[in-house]
C-alpha cells in the first residue's frame, strides 16, 4: 500500500460520500440528505471552519478526517477538533488511522494549534486502542443537548 495524505477538492466528493456512507451506517445514523450535503459544501468551502484529510491507495479513498479549529478558553492558541475520522473496514489495521492522525498533529504543530482532541463511542475499543497509543482517556463524559 502506499499512502497518500491529502486535504479535500470538490472532485473528492464522490468517493467521500461513498465512506461517509459506511462511517453512518457503523454509528447506526441516518441523516438527512441535506445535512451530508452542507458538510461536503463546508469541507470544499476554503472560507469554513471545517476542513477534511483524506487518505489514499492511488486513487482509492480509505479513509478521512474531518476537523475544524476553535478558539478555547483553557489556553492561549486554538484547538483543533477531530469531529469524525473513518477508515474503510478493508484498510483497518495497515496504519490508515494512524497516518490521518499524524498529519493533523503536523498540522497542529505547524498552525500553532495548542491541542488536538476528539470523542469516540466508549464501545469502538479498535479505534480506542489506536487512541489510547496517542493519549489516555481524560475521563471526560460529553453531554448533547438537541435543539
Amino acid at each position: 500500500m502506499s499512502l497518500t495524505l491529502r486535504p479535500a477538492t470538490a472532485e473528492d466528493e464522490a468517493p467521500w460520500r461513498g465512506l461517509w456512507s459506511q462511517y453512518l451506517a457503523f454509528y447506526n445514523v441516518d441523516l438527512a440528505p441535506e445535512v451530508t450535503a452542507r458538510t461536503w459544501a463546508r469541507v470544499v468551502d476554503p472560507t469554513a471552519p471545517l476542513c477534511g484529510m483524506l487518505a489514499f491507495d492511488g486513487d482509492q479513498l480509505l479513509g478521512f478526517a474531518l476537523h475544524h479549529t476553535h478558539c478555547s478558553t483553557w489556553v492561549l492558541g486554538e484547538d483543533r477538533y477531530l469531529e469524525d475520522l473513518f477508515v474503510a473496514p478493508e484498510a483497518r489495521g495497515k496504519g490508515v488511522g494512524r497516518a490521518l492522525i499524524d498529519a493533523l498533529i503536523a498540522l497542529c504543530r505547524a498552525e500553532g494549534n495548542a491541542r488536538l482532541y476528539w470523542h469516540t463511542d466508549e464501545g469502538n475499543t479498535r479505534a480506542r486502542a489506536l487512541y489510547d497509543s496517542y493519549a489516555p482517556s481524560d475521563g471526560h463524559i460529553r453531554y448533547r443537548l438537541k435543539l
